[in-house]
């Protein structure tokens, strides 16, 4: 068995590059992408995950995540406003607690009678962002987008050919959900999804990435998906739950990702903005990303090394 780690957008190699020595000398699955991401949490220069995330309207910053090793083992935080890990938060709920999810004032006090640390999740930076924003909400196209701005990825500000209020709003650097998966020596496989959700969200939004099914789906008999991206769209077709199901009748990776995009296409009116990516692995260690449209990337590390790599397949190609 060839252990891995592969992670969305190109901040990855922070996460896997911290959790792959262990994982490579013979650590668990679960233990690489519950590393992986508190690494990424702890750090404050990546704006859409923990510490530094961009807040609410209200400039409040709020924390979602979930971590999953098959059906009967998984958990969730939902809502959590002074703590910076929500996968560890989720993981202890997973092992400690018959429950899956937690949210709130309830997730906060488990995580003070587990021992976690209280800090302050809003960084100097993002509240400068944050204030910019509320200095200038000309840059938010509120007719089209009926009073909110969906997701505007960071690769995507970083070089992407992109629409003109794209680039006016490049400030406005907002959502890049991190999604981890890996796989060990022996074969098993495990996810986790850790983000600050929307920037400038309705205060009490919660997108795909602490339901279980939506933004992360884990299986050992069919394989592992987790998603990124403009929540709602993920959310409504339970997008991470598709495409292990399609990998369990027979799908690869790749063409379980594509049928899961194709539906999204299919079902809903997308818009420039709009942008949704997935990583999946299968049961036997097959593994693949896909996107929406360009700008996602993700990131791979195996015995060969990290590699940050365009996505496998996009579907729309402008």
């Amino acid at each position: 068995m060839h252990p891995f780690i592969l992670t969305t957008w190109s901040f990855g190699p922070v996460g896997n590059d911290a959790a792959a020595p262990g994982l490579f000398a013979g650590g668990s699955a679960l233990d690489a992408v519950t590393n992986a991401a508190t690494v990424i949490e702890d750090d404050p220069a990546i704006d859409s995950v923990g510490v530094g995330g961009l807040p609410d309207a209200d400039g409040e910053v709020t924390l979602d995540g979930a971590v999953m090793t098959n059906p009967s083992a998984c958990g969730a935080v939902a809502f959590i406003k002074h703590y910076p890990n929500p996968v560890q938060i989720a993981r202890r709920i997973m092992e400690k607690t018959i429950h899956i999810t937690l949210a709130g004032e309830g997730a906060e006090r488990f995580a003070a009678r587990e021992g976690f640390e209280c800090r302050q999740l809003l960084s100097e930076s993002s509240k400068d962002v944050w204030e910019k924003w509320r200095k200038d909400p000309r840059t938010i196209d509120r007719d089209k987008y009926k009073g909110w701005l969906p997701p505007i990825n960071v690769e995507e500000l970083e070089g992407v050919d992109v629409q003109q209020r794209r680039l006016e709003a490049r400030e406005m650097r907002t959502h890049d959900t991190v999604s981890i998966l890996a796989r060990d020596r022996a074969g098993a496989i495990a996810g986790a999804c850790s983000t600050s959700g929307m920037a400038f969200k309705v205060p009490g939004r919660v997108g795909d990435s602490p339901i279980i099914g939506q933004g992360l789906y884990v299986d050992q008999q069919a394989g592992a998906a987790a998603a990124t991206g403009t929540g709602e769209l993920i959310t409504g077709v339970c997008g991470s739950f598709l495409v292990v199901e399609l990998m369990r009748r027979g799908a690869t990776p790749a063409d379980a990702i594509t049928e899961t995009l194709k539906r999204l296409q299919q079902r809903y009116d997308l818009v420039e903005e709009h942008q949704v990516a997935f990583i999946a692995i299968s049961a036997d260690g097959d593994w693949a990303t896909g996107a929406l449209r360009p700008g996602f990337r993700h990131t791979i590390t195996d015995e060969a090394g990290t590699r940050v790599e365009d996505p496998k397949f996009v579907l729309l190609k402008s």
